[in-house]
């Protein structure tokens, strides 16, 4: 979230400019100029035909977003029996319904499942509990991402609009990326029948992972992605939908109107921020950093927890973290859920002065205990020793 950390001055400055010109103009009637030059930035940086910006408040309500347009595009290109989502378990996709119901975090599901309308839900790219002994990565790329098909001929393709997945997967199970060739065989499967790709990269885009977009790393360019967090840098509540130039033209064409919309939807005041934030990532040259910092992290945690007894693995890109806590290296065995391992380590670790990540349920929901760790991207090298210094005596204290 405060990648850029606190008191950027050429973000507060473009707040203080902006709402002297302007505070809010509701975009039904009006656009702005922080507006028209975020969506600019954005695009010129976005994956290969992606070519339109729908600006909301946050993650939640970007996902709704993809969601609601995913479903007209197909009502408007004459495919209104497609219906179905289909997701990842572990993966996580926001807190309001539509975004729930298409996550598979149990645990944040649970109380509202009766009044979701819930996707179906796949495996999750995840090499380290999920890649077979003696299987290489290719091969375990192509086993997981052919769920996606089995899934689809099960469900009937023809009933299914898209297929949703974070890049690298954020809260739910702790910076776990996909291998490589997975994405790549995803996207043919979509293409392949006809059904849309929205990657969410709330928690793993704008920079965190090393790229401004985390799928660039992956080589695929996808319909639709959501993005906030980062966006924003924490200076302003902002979270964009952006889509194909394919799937905005089949509306512009069609009704010619997309049936949706928020109050605050492209506020002036919180676009100016996340221009002035998208400039420092790109032309300040801060994802770059976030890449070179993200490899000197973790080089430092490997030297401190490479041969822990009970960090598992170790994993993520750019400055996006995770280690995966386990009773037992050699077996990976878990921590008993009843240890509230995640919860004491998130107590220690706060009153050692380090505020990180810690969740449980990492492996399905019940078991399992990861950090994640991702600190601002203006860290500096005393900073992480500081971190990883703070990191191993909480360590020490609960494990």
């Amino acid at each position: 979230m405060s990648c850029l950390g606190h008191s950027d001055r050429d973000v507060i400055q473009a707040i203080k400019t902006q709402v002297d010109q302007l505070a809010f103009a509701h975009t039904g009637f009006l656009s702005s100029q922080p507006a028209e030059s975020l969506a600019d930035r954005l695009i010129a940086n976005a994956p290969e035909g992606i070519e339109r910006v729908y600006f909301v408040s946050g993650g939640s309500e970007a996902v709704e977003s993809a969601l609601k347009l995913a479903r007209q595009y197909m009502i408007e290109t004459g495919q209104p029996q497609r219906t179905r989502f289909i997701s990842r378990r572990q993966s996580y996709h926001g807190n309001t319904l539509g975004a729930l119901g298409t996550g598979g975090n149990a645990w944040r599901r649970a109380p509202f499942d009766p009044v979701m309308v819930s996707a179906s839900h796949i495996s999750p790219c995840y090499e380290y509990r999920l890649r077979h002994e003696g299987e290489s990565q290719e091969d375990y790329a192509l086993r997981a991402a052919n769920e996606l098909e089995a899934e689809l001929l099960r469900q009937g393709p023809e009933n299914v609009i898209g297929f949703i997945a974070e890049p690298v997967v954020g809260a739910t199970a702790g910076a776990v990326p996909a291998v490589p060739g997975y994405f790549k065989r995803i996207r043919e499967i979509c293409d392949q029948y006809g059904i849309l790709l929205i990657l969410d990269e709330v928690m793993c885009g704008m920079g965190r992972t090393g790229t401004l977009f985390a799928c660039e790393q992956d080589g695929v360019a996808p319909d639709l992605i959501t993005i906030a967090k980062g966006l924003g840098a924490g200076y302003q509540p902002i979270g964009a939908m952006l889509c194909s130039g394919a799937i905005y033209a089949a509306i512009e064409d069609g009704s010619g109107f997309f049936q949706h919309g928020h109050t605050y939807v492209g506020h002036p005041t919180a676009c100016a921020a996340a221009d002035a934030v998208v400039r420092k990532l790109t032309d300040g040259g801060m994802v770059a950093r976030s890449a070179q910092m993200g490899e000197t992290l973790m080089a430092a945690l490997t030297d401190a927890f490479g041969q822990h007894p009970h960090i598992g693995d170790m994993r993520g890109r750019g400055l996006f973290r995770g280690l995966e806590l386990v009773a037992d290296r050699d077996t990976k065995a878990p921590f008993a859920p009843e240890k509230g391992i995640a919860a004491k380590l998130k107590k220690q670790a706060f009153a050692n002065g380090l505020i990180c990540y810690p969740m449980a349920g990492t492996i399905d929901g019940q078991q399992g205990d990861h950090v994640l760790l991702a600190p601002p991207f203006i860290i500096t090298d005393d900073q992480i020793g500081e971190l990883v210094d703070k990191l191993s005596k909480t360590f020490d204290a609960v494990l």
